[in-house]
């Protein structure tokens, strides 16, 4: 299978060149976004930062703590340094991280697209559609897991790529670990993976192999993201008692409740909102000249790969159809399969001709949008939250003037976000009876009373938190507590 022209001299140029764009601008945007008090605006955020901390600060420490409905390896990776108080507060080392990561996808972007289609300005072009959005970096300025699961996939579908480009018969592991560490960060990355590995195996078939022995290579790389499956799966049942969680935490509210076509739309729809409606409808036709050049040329095969990054769809999908309620960052991810899609797309015009080409992307981008603001459908989804947090504060007050270091009855899965704000007040995790901390936990169901002194419930957000719904069955549940004020959604009981 002949290879693409070398895009230069010095392979490690663009994507040097592509991270230290992207750090730069992700520097500046983490900057802006801190002055407006929005690293933490996300609950989610918050929430992130209390999973990671919670491993070591609980009433019951451990490797149990890491939980089982979020994926593991971004807590793992920040559970040491985020037990500095100031880094918790913060959440500065969750945003270390995210930083670190998204220069790593954008360098990864580059190297992948200038590999495929031996052009720089396919890469250049490429990296400017990826760096240039608002809502990543907005997202690489906070403690959300999306920036690795980035940094992780393309980093790890570029690896494969090489690796299936020299026939399949190199160390299988690097590209095989990266993904595999991928999968244990986030759930698209599962189906991106599939579909990665899925056209590793069509690359070595049309380059001559037989099919039974091409995917016999490629499971060499597919062993790592297998085994981290089987790793997640077994964690999950010894901390959750189930092999895999699928509800549960949300009401199925979405109007795509088992409508495919209506949650199809949706994905669409979102994907036009954060990356810009020029993004979106370019990388949809690039995306399809890139399907049809794969399968009418043996030596683009290999350009499927872009098209894999857009596996991260599956899962909005999916959930939608389900009947999760719908969030515009799931489709944040899509913006780096168009990045990917529109840069092969430019690599296709005359060679004469693809820096005019190049000029017409970087100004269409220009135009449509800033690369950062505060009105980007991720940040405006973000303040969401944060009339509700200056109304906790009421209640944070009211604790305050009761609290002598007793224990408080909280859910973990509803208020998360709350937990790590009180953590400036003095409030450590340790003080908390939440959902992790096993049988403490559901004794404190059965009695309340016997084990906290005050009481923090969820009354509003997904039709309240399993404390107000066993209220809501059983008044005895709050017998012994006198509701003392509310504010954002929570209430506060104190212990007569």
């Amino acid at each position: 299978m002949p290879a693409p022209a070398p895009v230069s001299a010095r392979p490690w140029f663009l994507p040097l060149l592509g991270a230290a764009v992207a750090l730069v601008l992700g520097s500046l945007a983490t900057t802006y976004y801190a002055g407006q008090d929005l690293t933490l605006s996300h609950y989610d955020a918050k929430a992130h930062l209390v999973v990671a901390r919670r491993i070591f600060d609980s009433l019951t420490p451990g490797w149990r703590q890491i939980g089982a409905v979020w994926l593991p390896l971004p807590h793992v990776l920040n559970a040491l340094p985020v037990q500095v108080d100031a880094w918790y507060r913060t959440g500065l080392s969750g945003v270390v991280i995210s930083m670190l990561s998204f220069a790593s996808a954008a360098g990864a972007l580059c190297w992948l697209v200038g590999s495929l289609s031996g052009s720089r300005s396919a890469a250049v072009a490429a990296l400017a559609v990826f760096v240039y959005q608002p809502d990543l970096l907005y997202l690489q300025s906070t403690p959300m897991t999306e920036p690795l699961l980035l940094g992780l996939t393309v980093s790890g579908i570029a690896l494969l790529h090489r690796w299936a480009a020299a026939g399949g018969t190199g160390a299988a592991w690097p590209a095989g670990l990266v993904l595999g560490l991928a999968c244990l960060t986030r759930y698209e990355a599962w189906p991106m993976t599939a579909a990665a590995g899925l056209v590793a195996v069509l690359v070595l078939w049309r380059s001559g192999l037989p099919l039974p022995t091409a995917a016999g290579r490629a499971l060499r790389v597919g062993a790592w993201p297998l085994g981290a499956l089987l790793l997640f799966l077994v964690l999950s049942k010894a901390t959750v008692g189930a092999w895999l969680v699928t509800g549960g935490f949300y009401e199925p509210n979405n109007p795509a409740y088992r409508d495919p076509a209506k949650a199809l739309v949706q994905v669409g729809w979102g994907l036009g909102k954060v990356g810009g409606w020029p993004v979106a409808w370019a990388g949809a036709a690039a995306a399809a000249v890139v399907f049809v050049q794969g399968l009418v040329r043996r030596d683009r095969q290999a350009w499927w790969f872009a098209i894999a990054l857009a596996g991260c769809a599956a899962l909005p999908y999916y959930a939608f159809v389900s009947g999760h309620p719908f969030r515009i960052r799931y489709m944040i991810l899509l913006i780096t399969a168009a990045a990917a899609c529109i840069g092969l797309l430019v690599s296709l015009a005359p060679k004469a001709s693809r820096g005019l080409v190049l000029l017409l992307v970087l100004a269409t981008l220009g135009f449509d949008r800033r690369p950062v603001g505060l009105t980007s459908p991720m940040v405006e989804e973000a303040q969401w939250d944060r009339p509700h947090q200056k109304e906790r504060r009421m209640v944070t007050a009211c604790l305050m003037d009761d609290w002598r270091g007793e224990p408080i009855l909280v859910s973990m899965g509803s208020l998360a976000h709350y937990m790590q704000e009180m953590s400036v007040n003095g409030l450590a995790l340790r003080h908390f009876i939440h959902e992790g901390i096993g049988e403490i936990w559901f004794e404190a169901l059965k009695s309340p009373r016997r084990h906290a002194a005050f009481m923090l419930v969820e009354e509003k957000a997904e039709g309240g938190d399993q404390l107000f719904q066993l209220a809501q069955k059983d008044p005895a549940f709050l017998d012994g507590f006198t509701r003392t004020c509310e504010g954002g959604g929570v209430a506060l009981y104190v212990r007569r």
